[in-house]
């Protein structure tokens, strides 16, 4: 994960921890939305949540073939269902976190302040390399003034990039 975007994700997750109060409660952003959702009530270092709360915070819906959300959908393997879904009096439960690694979605979650991140997964990460197409993103230069690579398409542009690991 780039500095950058682990910058954004700090951010993001101090923007709305403050939401996140009651002790059964986590901050969601998924798709850059932040939602905050149910959770189970016992202790889990995976993230639990309703089946209602799933459709509200990241548009998927369970259904007989899967794990679905318009016409995309993740079959859940056979022998692992209770992994995913749990039924517990009236309600159910979705495993979030589980669910993420199934389909290889990175994720990184603030214990402390209740909030989880989910990524992009990695198919539409990976599509980028197909079009040979950048994502767009904004950095300030040294000055502060922000620019985006949209503001650049269609020009040539050598972009200097750096990590220290």
């Amino acid at each position: 994960m780039s500095r950058y975007l682990v910058m954004v994700v700090i951010v993001a997750m101090q923007a709305v921890a403050a939401q996140a109060t009651g002790q059964n409660t986590r901050v969601v952003i998924y798709d850059g939305i932040a939602t905050e959702v149910s959770t189970a009530p016992e202790a889990s270092s995976d993230l639990w949540i309703t089946t209602g709360d799933l459709t509200r915070a990241t548009r998927f819906v369970i259904k007989p073939q899967g794990v679905c959300r318009d016409e995309l959908c993740f079959p859940m393997p056979k022998n692992r269902t209770a992994e995913f879904v749990s039924k517990k009096s009236a309600t159910t439960w979705f495993n979030l976190s589980n669910f993420a690694r199934l389909i290889k979605q990175s994720f990184v979650t603030d214990q402390k302040n209740n909030v989880w991140y989910f990524g992009v997964r990695a198919e539409e990460q990976n599509g980028y390399l197909a079009s040979l197409e950048a994502p767009n993103f904004t950095l300030p230069d040294l000055n502060g003034k922000p620019h985006s690579l949209a503001d650049f398409r269609g020009k040539k542009v050598l972009l200097v990039t750096w990590a220290s690991w």
